[in-house]
This record gives structure tokens, sequence and C-alpha cells, in this order.
């Protein structure tokens, strides 16, 4: 009998594989890391083979370690660290160049010269992103431009191109299966999100030979077959990580919200059947999706600095020698007594978008104590994700009801509370912290009939903390000024 899905979740610092039932209870995990390579001036990139490896050896290893056998999985899923970027020998299966990370700035210059060129609007109308080095299309580019013989290959049709779920697609079904879903394919740059299709004006733009470029599904969809100790399993569902975790929390309608508190913060609405352009520079991406050429569309946008302020307190500061702690330093004060830190390590994004902004901490009095400083610096990251909050709501004109959390920092109770009470909103925390992987076998089990429907995923869906606001309008009102005159001085710091 079918009992379980493999969720595999293929991250930038570890592969994993979570193994769910037909409850949506998480039956075991196993976790392999996987190391990052830093090369020149701060380029980012992974051996394809080890993300590969680390992850069938997270399959393995989960399946062994919870007693469970290979006839008993009834699908994979597979949901990956978006935009980084991998090209491969078709023959071979030999990758031609190391994967280059999502981060990785290296295609700075390629970007710049796009919008010398006057390519930045239609870039942005076409797939709904800025033109940046951040996606996979100049990644591509540079790939072809900088390895030996590789452009002339791929035009022949015998290099391949994909984001990590493709690559591991493929190496899974050995060489069967080149395919990626609308979420992925949408963060590549080359993937007009109106028509459904790779976008053939972006490709002559970069020269990218339309060959090596994958096919494209709705995320919960029979791909083909893995090949697992000699078992083929159903490869059922492919999805960005960060629209698997919306799908997870249940937000699959208009106006639906969540935010993920990890390193940084990550935001993403459901703004239904319409893409909604921003004004605010976020970016318009394709949800995940249960039905061929029929989507949804999200629009998303980031916290530089999430639970980074809280690592910073821990490892720069020595505040505290657990992150957890911060929880409990922070209930030591009845407020932050007019203290504000400001977390721009990295300038600041939506709406200020200023890379030239430095952090701050601010208010600071002869009476100010360590807890203080610690309850101000959780307060930032709940005023960013309000900012955040603010410009999705401008954007779409959808008034945000409740946001759904998930992530590290999401743990945190006092953090939690404040977020509620400066949203004046309530926050949907669920049980479940592997809501990322959830949702990717939720769309792995309706594509095989594991799961009926949504109504049964809704029907099952597990204990959920609702954290209300009690703050007053007046105390809102006062915070979020002191935060917008401490951002003001934080902004514009170094002389450029």
């Amino acid at each position: 009998m079918k009992k379980y899905i493999i969720s595999l979740d293929q991250g930038t610092t570890s592969s994993r594989a979570i193994i769910f039932d037909q409850s949506q209870n998480m039956i075991g995990m196993a976790q392999r890391e996987l190391p990052q390579i830093y090369c020149n001036n701060g380029w980012i990139e992974h051996d394809p083979d080890e993300i590969y490896s680390t992850q069938h050896n997270a399959i393995i290893e989960a399946l062994t370690k919870y007693d469970i056998s290979i006839d008993e999985i009834a699908a994979i899923g597979i949901t990956n660290q978006r935009e980084t970027t991998i090209l491969w020998d078709k023959t071979t299966g030999k990758p031609i160049n190391n994967a280059i990370g999502w981060q990785c700035r290296r295609t700075s210059s390629i970007c710049e010269e796009l919008k010398k060129a006057g390519h930045e609007e239609y870039i942005k109308n076409a797939t709904g992103l800025i033109l940046d080095a951040y996606f996979s299309a100049t990644k591509i580019k540079w790939i072809l431009d900088n390895v030996e013989g590789a452009r002339e290959k791929a035009k022949k049709g015998e290099i391949l191109f994909g984001t990590v779920d493709t690559w591991l697609a493929w190496k899974l079904s050995e060489g069967k299966i080149h395919a990626t879903d609308y979420s992925n394919a949408s963060r590549t740059m080359m993937f007009n999100i109106n028509t459904l299709e790779w976008d053939q004006k972006i490709l002559d733009i970069l020269d990218i030979p339309r060959e090596i470029l994958p096919e494209v599904h709705c995320s919960s969809y029979v791909f083909g077959n893995a090949n697992i100790m000699g078992n083929l399993i159903p490869i059922a569902a492919i999805a960005g990580d960060q629209q698997a975790s919306l799908f997870g929390q249940g937000c699959i309608n208009e106006g639906q919200a969540k935010n993920t508190y990890g390193t940084g913060c990550f935001l993403m609405m459901n703004t239904g059947k319409k893409p909604c352009k921003s004004k605010n520079s976020l970016l318009t991406s394709i949800a995940a999706s249960i039905k061929e050429k029929d989507v949804q569309y999200v629009l998303e946008g980031s916290v530089f600095s999430g639970g980074s302020v809280v690592q910073w307190m821990k490892d720069e500061l020595h505040f505290f020698s657990e992150s957890s702690d911060s929880e409990y330093h922070a209930c030591q004060v009845k407020d932050t007594m007019g203290v504000y830190v400001v977390p721009a390590f990295t300038g600041m994004g939506a709406p200020y978008w200023d890379m030239y902004a430095r952090g701050c901490i601010i208010g600071i009095s002869r009476g100010t104590k360590r807890a203080h400083i610690i309850r101000a610096a959780l307060e930032s990251i709940a005023f960013q994700s309000k900012d955040l909050v603010e410009c999705m709501q401008n954007d779409t004109g959808l008034k945000l009801e409740q946001l759904n959390v998930d992530g590290g920092a999401s743990e945190n109770n006092f953090l939690m509370k404040f977020q509620s009470d400066i949203l004046n909103i309530p926050i949907l925390r669920p049980e479940i912290k592997e809501i990322t992987s959830l949702g990717i076998a939720q769309l792995a089990g309706l594509s095989i009939g594991f799961f009926k429907d949504m109504d049964e995923i809704e029907a099952k869906r597990q204990e959920i903390t609702t954290i209300k606001p009690t703050m007053t309008e007046e105390n809102r009102q006062e915070l979020i000024k002191g935060w917008n005159k401490a951002v003001s001085r934080s902004r514009d710091w170094i002389e450029h």
C-alpha cells in the first residue's frame, strides 16, 4: 500500500528529505549539509553533483532511518532554492560549470549593459522581475560566454539548462525528465508570465538558445518517474520554496499572504488571476499551481535583515548565548524606552530602496539597558515587515485580514505578538514547522489522487496558533512614527 509522500527540500545550505503520511503528519526527516563555494570576488557557487548526491543520500537515509520501504512511497515532490543556475552536457550528464548560486553578483555588469541598452522596461513587463543579477537569465549568459565551446554546443541542443528542481528531476529520472514548473520558470527572468511561455525576445537579447530550456508545467503534475533503488516513483510536483510555503500555508485565495522569518523575511501575497504591477519595486511571480495554463500570481518582497539581527546580537554583541534567549530579555522591559534599531546592514529594500543606508541604534539615554536594545532589535523585524505589507496593500488595493507565518524566528512569541500589534491583524502560526515541505507534499498528493481535493487538505490541516492584536491605535501610531523617524536617520548614510 502506498502510504507516504517524500518531499525533497533542496536549499542553499542543506538537502532534506521529509516523509509525510496521508493525514499530513511528518513521519521523519533526513538532512545533509550542502557546502557553498566562495570564489572570485564573493562569487557563490555549488557543485551540482554535490547537490544531487546530498539530496539522493537524504532520501535513502530517511527511508532507512524510519524503516520505510520504497514500495510504500506514493510520490516525490521537489521544492528548491530558486534562481540557482546549472548547465550540463545532455549526453554525458556532466555539468559544464559549477552551479551559480542565487546570491552570486558576478553578472551585475551584464545587467548594467542591458539597462543601458534600454531593455529594463520590457523585461519587467514580460517577466514581472527587476533586471538584476539575482535571477537565472544573466547567469546562463555568463556560463555560455565563459565556458569554451558552450554556446556552440548549446545551439546544437547538446547542452541543457535547469534550476535546481530541473537538475534533480533529470538526475533522478536518469535523463528522462527535462522540465520545471511555472513558479520556478517565473524566477528565471526569461519566462513571460503573461503568455506562460519562454520569451523569445529576451532569449534573443541574451543570445540564449531555446533548445537548452526545459518544458514548463503546472506545479502539481506528474513529470515522470524517478528511479530510486531500482523502483520507479512518480515525481508528482515541483515548486520554488517560497511558493511551496505559500501553498502549505493554505494561501490559495486572492489577498492571502505569508511571511517567512528566516535570515531575512520573505513576504508573499496571492494576488489572484492577474499579475499585479508593483509601484514599489516588489517582484511579480507565479504561485504554485494545480492546473495547466491556469495560474495565480504573487507579489513578493524581502526584508534584508530579519533573523540575522538576532544572530548579530548573539555573535557580535554577545548579548545572549542562544538566539531563543532574545525573547526572554525582550520581555524583561515594558517597552524600548524610546530606543529604535534600524538593521540596515546592507542597505534597505522596499519601500526605501536605499543601498546607501546603514544600520543605527537611536534614542539611547543613560537609562538604556541591554534588554531595551534587544527588544528594539526584535521590533525592527516587525516594523520592516509592516513596511512591506503596506507596499503590497497599496499595490494591490487588497486589505490583509491576517498574516500566516513560518520560519525560525516565527517561534519567538514576543516578535509575533508585536507583529500582530503593529499590523493590527491576527497572526496565524501553524504547529508544523516544515511548512514548505508540507506544501510540496500536498501538491504531489493532489496530482496522483493521494489527496482527493483541496477540501480534504483543508479538513486535515493541523493545529494553528492565532495571535491577536491588543495594542491601542494611539500607541501603534506613536511607535510607527518613531520607526519612520529612525529610518530617516539611517538613510543615505554612505557618501556616494
